[in-house]
């Protein structure tokens, strides 16, 4: 919603209950904002911020935990004695999951599309150092994992436990709102430094993230604008998601979308490369860029690819009419392939 589309009453009542909502606090909030000065003084453009959603610190940090802290919240309030999640072996939604099950004392599940690697590393391995039963699925469709999460769960009531379901990459309303808590907390951080960024750039895999920042900026009348650059699905699959997430998340806040809200929807393609999980050249080049200049480490599954997605942008001309860009940087495994032969 723009500014004008909203009334006082609407915004703080909404405000009121997303504060409201229950939350099992495990993130180190807020995140740390700064700007890379001899990175975006190299690429040019605009100047350069980052938002340090990797430094989170728990679980190895990653904008997962956000709305884990409310998920997490939800399976405590009705009893619920296992996490059953799932996603690709290099999930950090997964991984995350298993450390927050582990710290409420919880079983975790993950299942996984694809077959079992021969050496579990990354996120997979992380995963199972926190306790989590991995399985996978032998399916190299993703959506092999949606049915394998129902499986599991109905195996695990069958024995007389009590699952807690959440939907692949915690990809639901209540995980969408862990991330428009995010963007009250950059309103308030650009607040108090007076910075006016024109652009927040982010990954977009499961879509959560990009429909709770887009909720928030729009909820709150913030005058920025968002690109998301997918590195998981086709570009109008990844609107359609970002649109009924959004829906359902702002249902639970009592705030209907206007019409207008898929227009505000920018996500541009052009950076999976052989596909999600796998490492891409231009994805490797950004990594080792941000790297070399700001000794920031990226993960190759998302955010190298969205930075990647940026600086071709940008050498286009793409951003030149922009001031000020944030880059959300969420998280992820340390890379497996920079410097390998």
């Amino acid at each position: 919603m723009s500014a004008a589309s909203v009334t006082t009453g609407t915004v703080l009542s909404a405000e009121a209950r997303l504060r409201d909502l229950p939350r099992e606090r495990l993130a180190i909030l807020p995140s740390p904002l700064h700007e890379v000065p001899r990175l975006g003084a190299e690429i040019g453009g605009p100047a350069l911020w980052f938002k340090r959603d990797d430094l989170l610190g728990f679980g190895l940090g990653g904008n997962k935990v956000r709305g884990l802290e409310l998920l997490l919240a939800d399976a405590l309030a009705v009893g619920a004695d296992t996490l059953v999640t799932g996603a690709g072996p290099q999930s950090n939604h997964v991984r995350a999951a298993a450390a927050a099950a582990a710290v409420a004392g919880l079983a975790m599940v993950a299942v996984y599309f694809g077959r079992e690697p021969s050496v579990a590393e990354g996120n997979l391995m992380v995963t199972r150092l926190f306790g989590g039963e991995t399985r996978f699925t032998g399916d190299d469709d993703r959506t092999s994992v949606d049915r394998g999460i129902a499986q599991v769960s109905a195996e695990l009531r069958s024995a007389g436990r009590a699952p807690y379901a959440i939907p692949r990459g915690g990809a639901s309303a209540l995980g969408v709102l862990g991330h428009v808590l995010a963007v009250v907390e950059l309103a308030e951080q650009v607040l108090t430094l007076g910075l006016r960024p024109d652009r927040i750039i982010l990954a977009v895999g499961s879509g959560g993230t990009l429909a709770g920042w887009l909720l928030g900026t729009r909820l709150f009348g913030l005058e920025w604008a968002i690109v998301g650059y997918s590195v998981s699905r086709p570009v109008d699959e990844a609107k359609d998601r970002v649109m009924t997430l959004a829906t359902d998340a702002a249902a639970v806040l009592g705030v209907p979308l206007p019409p207008s809200f898929r227009d505000a929807i920018d996500v541009r393609g052009g950076v999976i490369g052989a596909g999600y999980g796998v490492p891409s050249a231009a994805g490797i080049a950004a990594l080792e860029h941000v790297a070399r200049h700001e000794g920031i480490v990226l993960d190759e599954t998302y955010t190298a690819k969205a930075f990647g997605g940026y600086l071709a942008d940008v050498a286009a001309g793409g951003f030149k009419d922009v001031e000020t860009v944030v880059f959300l940087h969420t998280g992820g495994e340390l890379p497996r392939s920079v410097g390998r032969g």
